[in-house]
This record gives C-alpha cells, sequence and structure tokens, in this order.
C-alpha cells in the first residue's frame, strides 16, 4: 500500500512539471486549407484520422450526460459498450445500473475501468454489472504494476470516456460516472464539463478505440454487427475520433492539439481542466496571438483545482502566454473539467484530452467535428462560462509576490531536468 501511494504521489508531481521545449519539438508551420475537404486532408496526414461526413452530433453539458447515457441504455438494440476512467458508487452510477437491468433482452453489455480513477470498484460497483449481466473487466490491474515497480505503465491510464451504442450512436467528453459530474456545473460540489452524442460514421472510430482497449484486457474480438458498414448518413457535420497513446517522443493527442492550433485564424478558444501545454504549443499559441488571432485559454480557478502539483504547473507557464498576449481566464464558481477546442467558427473538438504531461502519456480520445453548427453551440457555452471567470491580467500577475514567483520557477526547473 505505501508503495501504491509512493508511485501515485509521483506520477502526480511530475504531471505538475511543464515539458521542456525541445528545439526539434513538431511545430505545425503550414497554413491550414479553409475548405471541409483541405481540412479533412490535414488531419488525415497528422493523426490518421478523416473528417467524414454524413454525421448528427449535440452538445451535452454538465449531468445532463446522465440522462442521455440512460436514453441510449435503453434504445440499445444490440450492443451497449462503455469505456471510463471513473466509476464510483452512488448516483449517478445508480442510475446508469437500473438502465442496464432495464435494457432490451438479448442487448450485450460491455464494461471497462481504469483502477485507479474507479475506486474500490471491484467491491462496489462490479458486482452489481456483473449481476445485470454485463462482462466487466479492468484495464491495466495496479497489482502488477506496483509489484514491478514499473512507474511508466502505472501512470499509462485508461483516460478515455467513451459509451458507444449498437456501433452507431456513441457518447463522449470529460464525464465520469460520480456525483461530481452532477448538476450544472456552477456549484463548488458540481464540476463543469463538456460531452458530445454523436450518430454516424464517426463512431466507428469510438467503437474501435474499445476493441483496442477491451482486447488489452483479456477481452474477445467483438462481433460483426458492433461495426456496422456502412453506418448510415445521419447529419451534415464532418467528424472523426482521434485516439492516443503513450509514444516516447511525440503522441497523437499532440500532434491533434498542435493541428488544431495552426488551423486557427481568427479565433481559438481552449478550455481545459489541467493545463500545462508543452514548450511547442506555447510557441504556437503565442505566434497565433501576435498574428491578432482572438487566442483564449479557460482554466479551473485555484480554489476549485483537485490537482494541487498540476496547478503548480498551470501557473508556473502564465508568465510566459500572458506576456506575449494569451488570454487567460480561470473559472470560479466550481471545477472546470471541460477539454474543448473551439477553431475560428467550424471546427469544434471535445474529449477526454487534458495537457499535462502525465495526460499525454494516457489512453485518450476526443471527437474533432467540422460544423458551423455545433461550433456557434461551443462558442455560446465558453462566453457563458467567462461570465463566471476571472481574466488574469498581465500588469497584475508581473506584480505577484516573490514567494510565488520563486515557488514557479522551481517548478519549471523540474520540468526542464526530468
Amino acid at each position: 500500500m505505501k508503495i501504491r501511494w509512493l508511485l501515485l504521489v509521483l506520477a502526480v508531481f511530475l504531471a505538475g512539471c511543464p515539458l521542456p521545449n525541445h528545439r526539434l519539438a513538431l511545430r505545425i508551420r503550414d497554413d491550414i486549407p479553409t475548405t471541409p475537404e483541405g481540412r479533412s486532408l490535414a488531419w488525415y496526414q497528422t493523426v490518421g484520422v478523416e473528417l467524414e461526413p454524413g454525421n448528427r452530433v449535440e452538445l451535452i453539458n454538465n449531468g445532463h450526460v446522465f440522462d442521455v447515457l440512460e436514453q441510449e441504455i435503453r434504445a440499445a438494440r444490440s450492443s451497449i459498450h462503455i469505456l471510463v476512467y471513473i466509476w464510483r458508487a452512488g448516483d449517478p452510477s445508480d442510475r446508469i445500473i437500473q438502465a442496464l437491468r432495464e435494457r432490451r433482452p438479448g442487448v450485450a453489455c460491455r464494461i471497462l475501468v481504469d483502477p485507479l480513477g474507479s475506486i474500490r470498484f471491484e467491491n462496489t460497483v462490479g458486482p452489481h454489472l456483473v449481476a445485470a449481466g454485463c462482462e466487466v473487466r479492468i484495464f491495466r490491474p495496479l497489482q502488477g504494476t506496483l509489484s514491478a515497480l514499473d512507474l511508466k505503465r502505472f501512470q499509462s491510464r485508461l483516460h478515455r470516456k467513451v459509451a458507444v451504442f449498437d456501433g452507431v450512436r456513441g457518447v463522449t467528453g470529460g464525464w465520469g460516472i460520480w456525483k461530481s459530474w452532477l448538476g450544472e456545473g456552477r456549484e463548488p460540489e458540481h464540476w463543469r464539463d463538456a460531452s458530445l452524442w454523436v450518430e454516424g460514421p464517426a463512431v466507428r472510430g469510438m467503437q474501435l478505440a474499445f476493441a483496442q482497449n477491451w482486447q488489452e484486457a483479456g477481452g474477445g474480438m467483438l462481433p460483426a454487427e458492433a461495426f456496422p458498414d456502412p453506418i448510415p448518413s445521419a447529419g451534415q457535420a464532418r467528424a472523426g475520433f482521434v485516439t492516443h497513446t503513450g509514444a516516447p517522443v511525440l503522441t497523437n493527442a499532440e500532434r491533434m492539439t498542435l493541428l488544431a492550433i495552426a488551423s486557427a485564424k481568427r479565433r481559438l478558444w481552449i478550455a481545459n481542466s489541467y493545463f500545462i501545454p508543452t514548450g511547442a504549443m506555447q510557441d504556437m499559441l503565442i505566434a497565433k496571438a501576435k498574428a491578432g488571432v482572438d487566442v483564449r485559454v479557460l482554466t479551473p480557478a485555484s480554489r476549485h483545482h483537485d490537482v494541487g502539483p498540476v496547478l503548480a504547473g498551470q501557473l508556473a507557464i502564465y508568465d510566459r502566454l500572458l506576456e506575449n498576449g494569451v488570454r487567460i481566464f480561470e473559472y470560479e464558481v466550481s471545477m472546470m473539467h471541460s477539454k474543448t477546442v473551439l477553431v475560428d467558427d467550424e471546427l469544434s473538438m471535445v474529449g477526454s484530452t487534458n495537457l499535462d504531461p502525465l495526460a499525454l502519456s494516457a489512453e485518450e480520445g476526443s471527437l474533432v467535428v467540422d460544423d458551423a453548427r455545433m461550433a456557434a453551440r461551443l462558442a455560446h457555452t465558453f462566453e457563458e462560462d467567462l461570465k463566471h471567470s476571472v481574466e488574469i491580467r498581465w500588469d497584475s500577475w508581473r506584480r505577484r509576490g516573490l514567494l510565488r514567483r520563486l515557488s514557479e520557477r522551481v517548478t519549471i526547473l523540474f520540468g526542464e531536468y526530468l
């Protein structure tokens, strides 16, 4: 037990250290095309995922994600597949379990959770899911990694939040199945978060993400009906699900974020709960701000942040960004847990991808949507969140106390040499 907590503290501490800005790190300098077809090709070249047409996408805010999950569980006709980092006992877990009990006869249910986020899952929630007829598996159990002192495997968690129904409809975002995601994100005990519901061809990528993680956890191949081909068109939005996992030099999470930044010509609005971008990301954010792009970043305020070392890393990069024209806002009323990016008036990105070093080594996923209607909806919610936020201004930030400056400098130095 002592080793478990020692490794956990070390992993979290590392997450609070900004990554060094290597001179050879990827920076996307090309002018990204503005046509839907051109943007799709850019995404395919960068992360291997096309933005396919034919999708219907809806934004889900905060606790409404559980209403959607319940509806989809009861409506499913062939399969229910859920990947999640946090699943803990109580409400809303009880609601989801009840919906699973009441699903249509013959609907297969497969559930995969991460043990680090899902505390005591195997003794509390798991037995109820098994009793409801679900096949339940644990991703990369902690016991083996801790006994072997395998820190890399310990850090490489399943942080995706994906639910797929019948292979044609899906939900992804920052949600977990726990009390923190109830409510409207306007009170300290209820986190602010964003998710997407999607129907159409993009769901195939979400199903693939489930299948690959499921196999690693010891599950079998999914049946053919889990991958309908073709998936019927359901709407006008182009979309693609980008998955990413740990890599020694460059992850898909970094490629995806850098491409989103490079695509901005007028507006780049980022909401991220653990905002410690790499040096290359910082360079590109600054370049966009200096080029006249409206670059705004929304992060959690200090008093609501749930991971202290990550907060220290977040504060450590304010100096450079603020001084060079990037606007930073802190969400004041609860923990801001969203992971969204809005580019101009067309491109939206919502998923589980945080921008701290620990998250960049995890199993993550984000839905990229090329659709003006969705971009407008995301812009509206971002503006509403700003009403509950405070802007951190460079003039006042640079006058903060010496002690605070020194603590931030220590964080930066550790990030350079670890």
